[in-house]
């Protein structure tokens, strides 16, 4: 594949990962879940990876595929990766298209599959402009068809909204478009080119859903017509793709166990992930929440994508990788990172490229009048100074401000958390961010580790050094601090782990304080809600206790078995 094709692919997807939380915000068809944003994301993701070649690419991304959406798009991708060249790009358009409408048990008008279809008969019928006037003209035609969907479904329509898969693979194609005629700083604001259009009307009400969305891989030993047609009868939203010698099979369906039996009758099932409808679609009733500051922060701080969506924070993700797999750290499954791990699988972790940062402050500061981005630490990641020079360049208003936190995981997430509770009590934004400098200064966090090997494995650490501290059963305490982590302590065992969390509480609180302490786990959650959760509830009654995992970034390089305590003062008005 040519080269600027590759990075247009790239440009697309980042593009779209700044724009994802709105995608989830107005994800109303088929059913109110919240996840389009979240779907997109994940199935593409492997396009990062176009340089492992076209076959394993379009492989990666059909078993990644998550929702409605995303296997739609994965086999509309399948198709466009066949175009290696520019002259290449209508057949593989068309291709794409043809795939996703023929996946489809029922395909329906008014989504993302209008879209493809506006692009295949725009290249069909000029498959050589290539001018920057044809390149607007294309994207406007698709901006029209976007804003169409929202009166070809009822759904859309009382919500007042595009539909959000449509609007998804829009803003991927934008991007790739104006790359490829080399014009990637002409993107026009998503709030601008669909304006009124993108916030759901006060007088929707979405229905809740019972039942579960289901991602399953399948092999059956005689891929026969009528056993394909069994999965239509088990439940609704299906989309089969065929792969090789496995079919990707998306539904929904009313009975998890029930369906899932009377599949392995007839194939064999070997992976299945689903989601919950009726948590989702409850969670994305929820009145989330709205103070005068819109806070942005790194998701190397420990708040996972569901809290954030419940506070209405925007989250900049690390990616993280382990094996064959690469995803942003919000999107990569917890256990499986720490099996990888304990396998000793290779992993590490990488910050997301300079322009899709910058295409996060943009979508930021274009949805909200007043941003305040609290950084991870400068001394771990190179995002303050990235966030600073576009400040310094394109925010002539001063509605984005940036504070280096120095923090990390809960050191992090505990003030964000903080100052998201404050901004909805004060309408000064003032005072937000002076709370959120002070919140900052007056946290402290430790974190326990387990194993000294994932350290030196990051070259943090002398691997003889870490050699020795497992044998002798050493467990480092470390406090991450602006000038990096610190070592404050050794201990040998969980115990003692505990009894140095309950000292550092007792030197900073009395019994009758209110702090407000964040435990974060790995793969150890039982325990620390169990055993270090009880343990610091009955001796500070009145204390609000948090239990979150543990940033995916910062299990990276400590490992699994950690666990970590964050606290600060009582923050609630007097």
């Amino acid at each position: 594949m040519e080269k600027d094709l590759q990075d247009a692919h790239i440009i697309g997807l980042e593009r779209m990962a700044a724009w994802s939380g709105l995608l989830d915000q107005i994800n109303v068809f088929p059913v109110a879940d919240g996840d389009t944003g979240r779907n997109l994301i994940t199935t593409l993701s492997p396009l990062r990876e176009l340089e492992a070649g076209r076959e394993t690419t379009v492989r990666r991304l059909l078993l990644s595929a998550r929702g409605n959406s995303g296997n739609i798009a994965a086999l509309f991708f399948s198709g466009l990766l066949t175009a290696d060249s520019r002259h290449m790009l209508p057949g593989g358009v068309q291709l794409g298209r043809d795939r996703a409408w023929q996946a489809i048990g029922d395909p329906v008008s008014g989504t993302m599959l209008d879209v493809m279809d506006a692009l295949a008969d725009i290249l069909e019928a000029s498959p050589q402009k290539k001018g920057e006037e044809d390149v607007t003209g294309i994207i406007n035609r698709l901006q029209k068809v976007v804003r169409s969907t929202r009166d070809r479904l009822p759904k859309l329509r009382d919500a007042g909204v595009v539909d959000s898969g449509a609007l998804g693979i829009y803003i991927f194609l934008e991007g790739f478009l104006l790359s490829l005629a080399g014009q990637s700083h002409r993107f026009q604001p998503v709030t601008d080119a669909f304006s009124g259009l993108l916030s759901i009307s006060s007088a929707f009400n979405s229905a809740l859903e019972d039942g579960f969305c289901v991602d399953m891989v399948l092999r059956f030993n005689d891929a026969s017509q009528p056993e394909l047609e069994q999965l239509s009868e088990l439940g609704e939203s299906v989309v089969v793709i065929p792969h090789d010698d496995v079919y990707k099979v998306h539904m929904h369906t009313r009975n998890r166990q029930g369906a899932r039996a009377d599949i392995e009758s007839f194939c064999q099932v070997l992976e299945w992930s689903d989601d919950d409808l009726g948590t989702q679609t409850s969670r994305f009733k929820q009145d989330h929440t709205s103070g005068c500051v819109h806070i942005m922060t790194d998701a190397a701080g420990s708040i996972s994508r569901e809290t954030a969506q419940e506070l209405g924070i925007t989250l900049l993700d690390s990616y993280i990788t382990a094996g064959d797999k690469s995803l942003p750290e919000t999107l990569f499954h917890p256990q499986v990172l720490y099996k990888m791990m304990r396998s000793d699988i290779a992993v590490s972790s990488s910050q997301a490229s300079v322009f899709e940062r910058h295409q996060h402050y943009e979508s930021a500061v274009n949805q909200y009048p007043r941003v305040l981005y609290l950084c991870v630490g400068s001394f771990y990641t190179g995002n303050y100074e990235v966030a600073l020079k576009w400040k310094q360049a394109h925010d002539k208003e001063d509605r984005f401000t940036v504070i280096d936190t120095g923090a990390a995981s809960g050191r992090l997430a505990t003030p964000v958390m903080a100052t998201v509770r404050f901004s909805t009590r004060t309408d000064d934004p003032d005072q937000v961010v002076a709370f959120a400098r002070a919140a900052v200064d007056q946290c402290e966090e430790y974190v326990f580790l387990d194993k000294l090997q994932y350290l030196a494995a990051g070259g943090r650490l002398s691997k003889s050094s870490a050699f020795f501290g497992d044998l002798l059963h050493m467990k480092p305490v470390i406090s991450p601090l602006p000038q990096g982590a610190t070592k404050v302590g050794v201990v040998r065992n969980q115990k003692a782990q505990l009894d140095f969390a309950r000292s550092r509480l007792q030197n900073r609180f009395s019994k009758e304080d209110a702090p407000l302490i964040m435990l974060q786990y790995t793969d150890n959650e039982p325990w620390v809600r169990e055993e270090v959760r009880e343990a610091i509830a009955k001796e500070y009654p009145c204390a609000e206790i948090l239990l979150h995992p543990l940033s995916l970034t910062s299990s990276v390089h400590m490992g699994p078995g950690t666990w970590s305590m964050a606290f600060l003062p009582d923050t609630s008005p007097s």
